[in-house]
């Protein structure tokens, strides 16, 4: 008997974005081949809700059209407030969408406030969610992430892992078994789909660059850009890099506001040999971080796809919830409160070949890819089948 199960997923930040993107493609990819394979398969529909936490044309438009995304089909302009009340707001909103919408799976994904607020918002409905990139830690409780990582796994049916160190932690947290799913990293599978075409663009010739004789920066963490003195350590930095090479600084709205109050920003924005952008489209960003020398960042996604590139990654936080970047991958912790350390990293990886990644080549950790998110309706599809089979 065929069965036909609607599928609701969330997205709120950029981030979230590239790993919707290709569940999305794979959903239909799913439905397409079920016609050619059996009719009596699991269908689906989908339901997309862009929650509003990045409401710009840069933080969000630009993202949607970049990556080929339909129109959401519920936006709930989340967007004003501080974390509680924009949590709040996220779901008060999601209630009224899912009451109307009765989806089968509520599917959430990274680690952002609109992420914990779906997961609540979908469990207090007795509706079951699905947390795409489950398990990471980075064993900092300061971390707003880390709250939402733990707290939205806790309520989550569905666990999709994106590497072995995420199942451990699960485990240890007393989740494990059918309910967690090993697929990989959805992240590459959007890089992997979209980096020829980031590279045929035009974006290092209109900045004036030479591909792997630059260094890509971005930093937005509150720990980095919150306070102006350490703002300004991260700010000296990139002004000493300039010295050896351009330095391309997109800067996020966050980070913005804070650099008026930055110790040596002002040198730094004056630069000649700084190119400070607004937040760029995942196009332009992917085509600079493939080719750059350096990456210096404090994101997450940023780790996974440098490590895929082979492009080096210094990561200027104390902790990482992606320590196989480190382990497997070209990217280096290191410590953003030590500016000479700091330094001293940026000119070691200056100092290699371009685009050699860790030990003379890029590496990929276990099922990076770039075939996450059909694991990820597969797995949906058998949880849906043994659930109808249950009822049954």
């Amino acid at each position: 008997m065929a069965v036909t199960a609607k599928l609701l997923l969330v997205a709120a930040t950029r981030p979230n974005f590239m790993k919707v993107a290709p569940v999305m493609r794979a959903i239909d990819a799913w439905n397409h081949d079920r016609k050619v394979r059996s009719a009596a398969a699991v269908a689906f529909d989908q339901v997309l809700v862009h929650t509003g936490q990045h409401y710009d044309r840069a933080m969000s438009e630009i993202f949607f059209e970049d990556l080929g995304m339909p129109e959401p089909d519920h936006y709930l302009g989340a967007s004003d407030g501080s974390p509680v009340r924009q949590t709040a707001q996220v779901m008060v909103a999601l209630e009224q969408v899912l009451l109307s919408e009765q989806p089968d799976l509520v599917i959430v994904v990274g680690d952002v406030n609109s992420t914990l607020s779906a997961a609540l918002t979908a469990v207090k409905l007795d509706l079951p969610v699905a947390h795409v990139e489950a398990g990471l830690r980075s064993g900092d409780r300061t971390m707003p992430e880390e709250t939402n990582r733990i707290l939205t796994d806790a309520l989550s049916t569905l666990l999709f892992a994106t590497c072995a160190d995420a199942i451990a932690n699960l485990s240890a947290e007393g989740i494990s078994g059918e309910h967690v799913v090993f697929v990989g990293n959805p992240m590459i599978d959007t890089l992997e789909v979209f980096r020829a075409r980031a590279l045929r663009r035009e974006t290092l010739r209109t900045m004036g660059l030479a591909p792997g004789e630059y260094a890509l920066a971005t930093l937005h963490r509150p720990s980095n850009v919150d306070d102006p003195v350490q703002l300004g350590r991260l700010c000296g930095v990139l002004s000493e890099i300039a010295q050896t090479c351009p330095v391309v600084f997109p800067i996020h709205a966050r980070t913005r506001k804070r650099l008026e109050m930055a110790v040596a920003a002002e040198h730094l924005l004056h630069s000649p040999n700084v190119h400070v952008t607004e937040p760029l489209g995942y196009l332009d960003f992917l085509a600079l971080m493939a080719q750059a020398r350096l990456v210096l960042t404090d994101s997450g996604g940023v780790q996974e796809e440098t490590t895929v590139l082979g492009v080096p990654c210094l990561t200027v936080r104390t902790t990482t919830e992606r320590p196989v970047t480190v382990s497997e991958g070209t990217n280096r912790l290191v410590n953003p409160y030590d500016q000479s350390a700091v330094l001293v990293a940026a000119r070691s990886a200056l100092g290699s070949s371009p685009g050699s990644g860790r030990d003379g080549r890029p590496n990929r950790p276990e099922l990076w890819d770039g075939h996450a998110a059909g694991r990820i309706v597969a797995a949906i599809a058998a949880w849906i089948e043994r659930r109808t089979s249950d009822d049954g």
